[in-house]
């Protein structure tokens, strides 16, 4: 199989299943921007259920212009504080997790400001998460957009109405909140990897 992917912000189970198992993978950075997506948006559990993180960003091509931003273009934006509040949040959710005190380092570089674009930046925690999985995808990138191909998983892969999917059925692993809200399927890949470690690439 040949996969093609959007970019993610620390992606979901689904979605590194599918860099795993495919012969090899397309990484779309032509697509125009989607809000509310996995492009930069992630779901953690937390004491109080799913939380969304989102990477808040600004177009880097004037308003005014009539071109679409596509995803190579837009940056990072410093409004809010996010990194700061994410990494607590990760924390906060984690903190008493198996394999947090073993990742720790490996993440919190992530919540400093060494990015400008988004697509680099979730090119740079797509690698090192296959690095602490033990995984190594064939990726590669488009280099025009296209509308269709086989095994385009750009828009099905989602927060919000995702695509049917025969080949990913979510199997429950041990997560800390899991007697208080039952398993949550197919929540970021920082979810497998802080309560399952180096067993992660067994669920994939």
């Amino acid at each position: 199989m040949n996969a093609l992917l959007s970019t993610t912000y620390f992606g979901p189970v689904q979605w590194y299943q599918k860099l795993y198992r495919a012969d090899s993978v397309l990484i779309e950075r032509c697509e125009s921007f989607q809000k509310q997506t996995y492009r930069n948006r992630c779901l953690i559990a937390t004491t109080q259920g799913i939380q969304a993180l989102t990477v808040p960003v600004e177009r880097s091509v004037p308003r005014t212009s009539y071109l679409v931003p596509r995803i190579s273009d837009i940056r990072i934006s410093d409004h809010g504080q996010w990194r700061h509040l994410h990494w607590n949040a990760l924390q906060s959710a984690y903190g008493e997790s198996p394999f947090f005190e073993f990742y720790e380092d490996d993440l919190r570089p992530f919540f400093e400001p060494h990015w400008e674009f988004l697509l680099d930046y979730n090119e740079a925690i797509r690698r090192k998460m296959c690095e602490l999985i033990d995984i190594q995808p064939r990726v590669g990138y488009t280099t025009e957009f296209t509308r269709s191909a086989a095994d385009d998983f750009r828009d099905a892969i989602q927060p919000k109405h995702p695509a049917p999917d025969p080949d990913f059925a979510p199997r429950p692993y041990y997560q800390v909140y899991r007697q208080k809200h039952g398993f949550l399927p197919n929540l970021s890949i920082l979810d497998l990897l802080m309560n399952m470690g180096p067993e992660s690439i067994f669920y994939l």
